[in-house]
């Protein structure tokens, strides 16, 4: 990093922090699926919810090798501290789009959507009136699909939508979770 980074990198500091609870948490410095959930105490979730712990983990896992290692660990960790909003929004894409093909369709906004309200009990409107305005207002050809530009494009347009997507799909929780040692001893 160097004189080349940026106030907005994460500095050595923080770096050696993340690496000593990364390795205290994961000795082999790779984080397997259910490592990653152990790590963040998420036991006994529903389908949905499960569902949704899946795709955060295969998303982080950048290189499709099935753990999170270290690099793959602290970039998470630097687009959910000081990603700009439109690498999260990419990144919030990338996360709705369950099957990869580059649209998210309603069925998969609808289920992430009930997913991440499982676990983090956001309750001010079901996940089909969430999905149906999120389509209402950023859908621009009604084709029932949203590309990524529409995607970044609409959300960006809409205040009180980045706002609803901002808080409903925060993953600070997670880090904070991480940060103060949510694990439980055995």
């Amino acid at each position: 990093m160097g004189a080349a980074g940026s106030a907005d990198d994460i500095n050595a500091m923080e770096i050696h922090h993340w690496y000593t609870k990364f390795m205290k948490e994961c000795p082999s410095g790779q984080l397997c699926l259910h490592e990653f959930k152990h790590v963040l105490d998420l036991h006994g979730l529903t389908p949905e919810a499960n569902s949704y712990v899946e795709q955060v983990f295969h998303t982080f896992d950048m290189n499709k090798d099935g753990f999170i290692d270290f690099l793959e660990f602290i970039a998470a960790i630097n687009l959910v501290i000081r990603g700009k909003i439109d690498q999260k929004l990419k990144w919030y894409f990338k996360l709705y789009d369950a099957d990869g093909n580059g649209c998210i369709d309603k069925k998969e906004l609808l289920s992430i959507f009930a997913a991440i309200q499982a676990i983090n009990g956001y309750t001010n409107m079901t996940a089909e009136e969430f999905t149906n305005m999120v389509f209402q207002k950023i859908d621009v050809n009604n084709d029932g699909e949203l590309t990524l530009e529409e995607f970044i494009n609409g959300v960006e347009k809409d205040e009180d939508l980045m706002e609803l997507i901002s808080k409903s799909f925060d993953l600070s929780n997670v880090l904070k979770a991480i940060q103060n040692g949510r694990r439980n001893s055995v």
